[in-house]
C-alpha cells in the first residue's frame, strides 16, 4: 500500500494499468449519451472554467467519463474513492495519465490511506465539491466547527498545520456542493436542521432521474450481480431477505424475485412496508425473518439493521450482504465479539462460526455491488452523472444566491435529462396540444 506524500499529484496503484482502463472507459461511454451531449457543450462553452473541483466518488469507468466531461467543462479536477473498496485501478492509472487528473485512490486502501486521500482532495483547495455519502463534505464542517478531535487522523495532522485564517478560508471558499447518495443526503439535511451548513448543497438524489432509475433499476442490478459474483449461488427456490423498501430496495426484490427467489422484506415505515405487501412480498420483522432467510441484504442507510441476535436465529450457512454506502449496517462488530473467524473461503466471502452454525458475510459488509462487481451499469448511471455535471454548472451559476441548505436540481433540469435519455434510447413520446394545454391551465372547464 502506498501512502501520498503532501502535494503529490496523484496516487494510484499503477500508471501500466491506464490501458485497460481507457478501453473499459470508452466502452462505458458509448452508453452514456446524455453526458455525452452536456461534455460536448462544456468543451464549447467552458461554463466551469477556473473552478477547483474536489470529488469523493466511487472510482469507476461511469465516473471517469464524468470527470473527463467536468475538465471539458473547465475545472481543475481532483478525485479520491468513497469507498475503500470501490476502485477500479485500472481507471484511476488512465485518468492521472491520459487526463491529466488527480486521483488519489487505490483499491483495498486502508482507513489511514482513505482518509490520506481526502485529505489531498481537501488539499485541493476546492471551491466545488462532489461527494458519494458526504465524507468530504463532513470533514470541511469539523474543520469550520473546529471539531478536529473527529477528523480522521491525516485530516487532523493537516489541518492542524494551516492557521486559522488559511483554515476559514478552506471552508468560505467553497461556493457549493453535490451529494450523489441517499446516505450522504440524510447526513446533509441532518446538518441544515441542526443549522450548521456551511454552504448550499444540491442532492443529486433527490432528482427523479437519479432515484427513479439509479436507486431502482441500477442497484437493483448491481447489487444481485455483486452477491452473484461473490457466491455462484442458486437463487431460484431461495428466501432471500431484503432489509428496506425504499428506491434501491425495491429494485432489488424486483431484480432477485425474477431470479426465482422468495422474497421477504423487512420495513419501518408503514407505508413501505405496506406498499411491499401489496407489490405482493411478505413483510415480517428482522427477527422472524431471520429463522427463514437463506440470503440476507441490507438496503436501508441505517447502522445494526442486523444484530447478534438475529444472526443467531439464521439457518447455518446464512449469507449476508450490504448495499448500503457505509459498513453498518450488519452488526460485525457485534459478530466479531460473539463468534470465531473470520476464515476466507472464496473471493469476498468470510465464514463465522456462530453458536455452531455458520455465517457468511460477503465483502466485510461493504457495497456488494462495487466490491463484488462493477457498480451499476453506465446507461443508468448517464442520468445520475448528467444531474452532477448540471448541478456543478447550476451551483457556479447560482451558488451564490442559495441559502444554506440542502437544494434538488431545478426540475427544469431534471426533465431535460430525461428528454434527452429518451432521444438517446431512440424514443419519442408525444406532446399536448394547444386544446390540451389549455385545458390543463384551466379551472372552469369540467365536464
Amino acid at each position: 500500500m502506498t501512502t501520498t506524500a503532501h502535494g503529490a499529484a496523484y496516487d494510484v496503484k499503477d500508471l501500466g494499468l491506464a490501458d485497460e482502463g481507457r478501453r473499459r472507459t470508452e466502452w462505458a461511454e458509448r452508453s452514456m449519451p446524455v453526458l455525452r451531449i452536456i461534455r460536448d457543450r462544456f468543451t464549447r462553452e467552458r461554463p466551469l472554467a477556473g473552478r477547483r473541483l474536489a470529488a469523493c466518488l466511487h472510482v469507476t469507468t461511469e465516473t471517469a467519463n464524468l470527470a473527463v466531461a467536468l475538465k471539458a467543462g473547465g475545472a481543475d479536477v481532483a478525485l479520491c474513492a468513497s469507498n475503500p473498496l470501490s476502485t477500479q485501478d485500472d481507471v484511476a492509472a488512465h485518468l492521472v495519465r491520459d487526463h491529466g487528473i488527480k486521483v488519489f485512490a487505490i483499491r483495498g486502501e486502508n482507513h489511514e490511506t482513505y482518509y490520506e486521500h481526502i485529505r489531498a482532495a481537501l488539499a485541493h483547495r476546492p471551491d466545488l465539491t462532489m461527494d458519494d455519502g458526504a465524507d468530504l463534505v463532513s470533514s470541511l464542517h469539523m474543520v469550520a466547527l473546529n471539531r478536529l478531535d473527529d477528523l480522521a487522523p491525516p485530516v487532523r495532522r493537516w489541518v492542524e498545520t494551516l492557521s486559522p485564517a488559511d483554515r476559514k478560508g478552506l471552508v468560505s471558499g467553497v461556493l457549493g456542493s453535490t451529494e450523489e447518495t441517499t446516505t450522504g443526503v440524510i447526513r446533509l439535511k441532518a446538518m441544515a436542521k441542526d443549522g450548521v451548513l456551511q454552504f448550499p448543497v444540491i442532492a443529486v438524489n433527490d432528482s427523479d432521474t437519479k432515484h427513479l432509475f439509479d436507486n431502482r433499476y441500477g442497484t437493483g442490478q448491481s447489487t444481485l450481480d455483486g452477491i452473484l459474483r461473490a457466491t455462484n449461488l442458486l437463487l431460484a427456490g431461495s428466501t432471500v431477505v431484503v432489509a428496506g423498501y425504499g428506491w434501491c430496495g425495491r429494485g432489488f426484490a424486483m431484480r432477485v424475485r425474477g431470479a426465482g427467489a422468495n422474497v421477504v422484506v423487512t420495513e419501518i415505515d408503514p407505508l413501505k412496508a405496506l406498499e411491499a405487501q401489496m407489490d405482493g412480498y411478505r413483510v415480517v420483522p428482522m427477527a422472524e425473518a431471520a429463522r427463514v432467510g437463506d440470503i440476507f441484504v441490507t438496503l436501508t442507510g441505517n447502522v445494526n439493521v442486523i444484530r447478534v441476535e438475529h444472526m443467531r436465529a439464521m439457518k447455518d450457512g446464512a449469507v449476508l450482504a450490504n448495499s448500503g454506502h457505509f459498513n453498518v449496517e450488519l452488526d460485525l462488530e457485534g459478530l466479531k465479539q460473539a463468534a470465531t473467524g473470520p476464515t476466507a473461503v472464496r473471493a469476498f466471502v468470510d465464514e463465522w462460526r456462530l453458536d455452531g452454525k455458520r455465517i457468511f458475510v460477503l465483502a466485510d459488509g461493504r457495497l456488494i455491488n462495487l466490491a463484488a462487481a462493477e457498480g451499476h451499469p453506465a446507461s443508468v448511471m448517464d442520468m445520475s452523472f448528467a444531474n452532477q455535471a448540471l448541478a456543478a454548472e447550476f451551483v457556479v451559476r447560482r451558488g451564490a444566491m442559495l441559502a444554506k441548505d440542502v437544494h434538488r436540481i431545478p426540475v427544469e433540469l431534471d426533465r431535460e435529462i430525461a428528454r434527452l435519455k429518451l432521444q438517446g434510447m431512440g424514443v419519442t413520446i408525444d406532446t399536448l396540444t394547444p386544446e390540451q394545454q389549455k385545458y390543463l391551465a384551466s379551472w372552469d372547464l369540467g365536464t
